[in-house]
C-alpha cells in the first residue's frame, strides 16, 4: 500500500463507523428452534459500550450502570487483548482467544496467505467467515440447539464456520436507540421454541464521542448518560417479563487524550519502505515486507532514526502482548511492528488526527474497559479484581449451561466467584 494511501486511511479511520454501509436489513435464519433442553435454560444478554474506559461510571455519573453494580458483580476494570481496538477485541470478548489466536489482529491488517486486506469498512471481507478464528458464543450455542440474536458484534455478520446467529442485524447507525432496545424486548418475547438465549448488543455512541472530542469532554459524558439511560431501559423492560435473564456489561478498550499536535510522521526520505505494505492507525503500524531478505535491513533503517515509538520485529515483540511469531496462527501480524509511545501517535503534521485514541499496550491505564454482570445467576455486590477479556466467554458458557470449548485461553477460576 503506498505510504500517501495509508495515511489517508488513517486519517479516516474515525469516521469509517459511521459512514459504512448504512444497510439496516434484519435477517433470520429459517428453521431453527431451540431444542427442548435449550429452552429450559436461563438467557444471558451480552452488552458492549465501546470506548467506554474503566472510570467513566463514576466520573460521569451513570447512575443506572452504578446501580447495576450495586445489583450484581464488578470488576475494579479488565484488560484488553493487544492491539486495544475495537475489532480484535469485540471478536476476544466472544472467542475467548487472544487476537493472535482468533485471527482479527488489527482493525486493518494483511494476509498473506490470502493475498489481501481486511479492513473494518470493507464489507465483503467483514462478511466473509473465512477471517474469523475460534468458536464464537453464538457459533457454540447454535451447534448445541440454542438459539442466538445480536444487534452489532464483529463477526455476528460473516458465516463463522457456515453459521450465523438466528436473528442478526447488517450494521447500520440508522436504527435509533430506543428501537434496538425494542428489538431485545421483542425478541425475549418470543415464543419458547424460538426466543433467543443469548443476545449482544453494542453501543457505538461513547467511542465516537471519545475520539472526536476526547475521553474528559462534557461531550463524551453527553454520549455515556445516552447509553446509560437507554441501558437502564433495556434493564427495566427485560425485568418486566420476568425471565431468568443475565446481563453482562463490558466494553473493548478505554480511551486516552493524545499528542496530536506533535505526530510521529514517516516518510520514505527517511526510511526504507520500498516493497513494504502498511497497516495499522495512530498507535501501532505492521509492516508487511514483500522481499523477505530485505526485512532486517528495513528493521534497522527503522531502528536508527526511530523516535517516540518502539520497533520490533515479529519474533521479538513482547510476550505479554501474545503477538510475536510464536502466538500468530494465522501469519497476520507484520514482519515489522512499530508501537508508539503513549501518548504519541503516528499522523502527519499539519493535519490533526482525533483528540482520543486506543491502541495502546493494555497495561496503559487509559486503555482499561469495565465489566458489570447482573442477574439471578449473580452474587450481589461483589468487586473483584482486574482480570483479562478472554475471560468474559468461560462464564458466558457457564451461565447458558453449554458444554464447554476448551480450546479458548480463557478460565472459568477467573469470575467463578461471581456466580451464586
Amino acid at each position: 500500500m503506498p505510504l500517501k494511501k495509508f495515511w489517508i486511511l488513517l486519517l479516516g479511520a474515525m469516521s469509517v463507523l459511521s459512514i459504512q454501509a448504512q444497510d439496516t436489513t434484519y435477517h433470520i435464519i429459517p428453521n431453527r428452534k431451540n431444542s427442548l433442553d435449550q429452552e429450559k435454560k436461563p438467557y444471558v444478554i451480552l452488552i458492549s459500550i465501546d470506548g467506554f474506559r474503566y472510570d467513566y461510571a463514576e466520573k460521569f455519573g451513570a447512575s443506572h450502570i452504578l446501580e447495576m453494580a450495586r445489583q450484581g458483580a464488578s470488576a475494579e476494570k479488565i484488560y484488553p487483548s493487544y492491539p486495544s481496538k475495537t475489532f480484535p477485541n469485540h471478536y476476544s470478548l466472544v472467542t475467548g482467544l487472544y487476537p493472535s489466536h482468533h485471527g482479527i489482529v488489527d482493525n486493518s491488517f494483511y494476509s498473506q496467505e490470502k493475498g489481501r486486506a481486511y479492513q473494518l469498512n470493507n464489507r465483503k471481507e467483514v462478511q466473509d467467515g473465512s477471517w474469523y478464528g475460534g468458536i464464537p458464543l453464538w457459533v457454540l450455542a447454535e451447534n448445541q440447539k440454542m438459539l442466538t440474536a445480536s444487534f452489532y458484534w464483529v463477526g455476528s455478520e460473516a458465516p463463522i464456520q457456515g453459521i450465523f446467529p438466528t436473528y442478526y442485524y447488517t450494521y447500520s447507525e440508522k436504527i435509533p436507540i430506543s428501537d434496538r432496545i425494542r428489538q431485545v424486548v421483542d425478541w425475549l418475547k418470543l415464543p419458547d421454541s424460538i426466543r433467543p438465549h443469548l443476545i449482544t448488543f453494542y453501543f457505538p455512541e461513547v467511542d465516537h464521542a471519545g475520539h472526536t472530542f476526547g475521553p474528559n469532554s462534557p461531550e463524551t459524558g453527553d454520549k455515556v448518560f445516552l447509553v446509560d439511560s437507554a441501558l437502564g431501559a433495556m434493564v427495566k423492560q427485560v425485568h418486566s417479563l420476568n425471565l431468568n435473564v443475565n446481563f453482562i456489561l463490558v466494553s473493548d478498550h478505554g480511551m486516552a487524550r493524545v499528542n496530536r499536535e506533535n505526530p510521529i510522521e514517516l516518510d520514505r526520505k527517511s526510511f526504507d519502505l520500498q516493497g513494504v505494505k502498511v497497516f495499522g492507525g495512530e498507535t501501532q503500524l505492521n509492516l508487511y515486507v514483500k522481499d523477505p531478505n530485505k526485512i532486517h535491513s528495513i528493521y534497522d533503517s527503522i531502528l536508527k532514526k526511530r523516535n517516540l515509538f518502539k520497533v520490533y520485529l515479529k519474533k521479538d515483540i513482547p510476550k505479554e502482548f501474545h503477538y510475536n511469531t510464536q502466538e500468530d496462527k494465522y501469519n497476520r501480524v507484520g514482519d515489522i511492528l512499530l508501537v508508539s509511545d503513549y501518548p504519541n501517535v503516528f499522523g502527519i503534521k499539519g493535519r490533526p488526527g482525533p483528540l482520543g485514541t486506543h491502541g495502546f499496550d493494555p497495561q496503559v491505564p487509559e486503555m482499561d474497559a469495565i465489566f458489570y454482570a447482573e442477574g439471578p445467576a449473580i452474587k450481589k455486590g461483589i468487586k473483584i479484581a482486574p482480570f483479562e477479556n478472554i475471560q468474559v466467554y468461560p462464564l458466558v458458557e457457564k451461565l447458558l449451561k453449554l458444554n464447554p470449548n476448551e480450546n479458548v485461553d480463557g478460565d472459568l477460576k477467573y469470575l467463578e466467584k461471581i456466580l451464586q
